[in-house]
């Protein structure tokens, strides 16, 4: 009874850890498409059903830590770079690891585009696609163990 009682416990235990990876939400590193050098990590937390996401450090060699969002046209011009929110009101999109319907800012170019995450592999990588009116790129960020 025992042996049955702690795989029960141990089952339920790697079933909640593989489930909790296939989300958006944790901290990941961002790629740079030209170079794929590590850009940036990202915080990206839920409230409410909601995801949102933040530059948490930046990780480039030649990253001015003390930068800000000169670019941006909205209540974020003109802030800083760490702690910038750059993905707000994404969703999951019921019976799918996918959450959409959010926006994500591109801080370099100031541009605000129609969000995708999609977590891949196990939740080990996720899947950012930026769009407008269905022409975008595709980034594959890396989870922060």
């Amino acid at each position: 009874m025992k042996k049955l009682a702690l795989t029960a416990i141990l089952f339920a235990a790697t079933a909640t850890s593989a489930f909790a990876q296939m989300t958006p939400v944790g901290a990941w590193q961002t790629i740079d498409d030209k170079t794929s050098e590590v850009k940036s990590q990202i915080r990206i937390t839920e409230s409410g059903g909601v995801v949102s996401g933040r530059i948490e450090k930046l990780l480039r060699k030649d990253a001015k830590q003390d930068a800000v969002c000169d670019e941006c046209s909205d209540d974020r011009k003109g802030k800083p770079m760490v702690g910038l929110e750059i993905i707000r009101g994404a969703k999951k999109v019921e019976g799918k690891d996918v959450w959409e319907d959010g926006k994500i800012l591109d801080p370099e170019n100031g541009k605000n585009y129609t969000l995708r995450l999609t977590p891949i592999e196990g939740g080990k990588k996720l899947e950012v696609r930026g769009s407008v009116l269905g022409i975008g790129r595709t980034q594959t960020w890396v989870r922060v163990q």
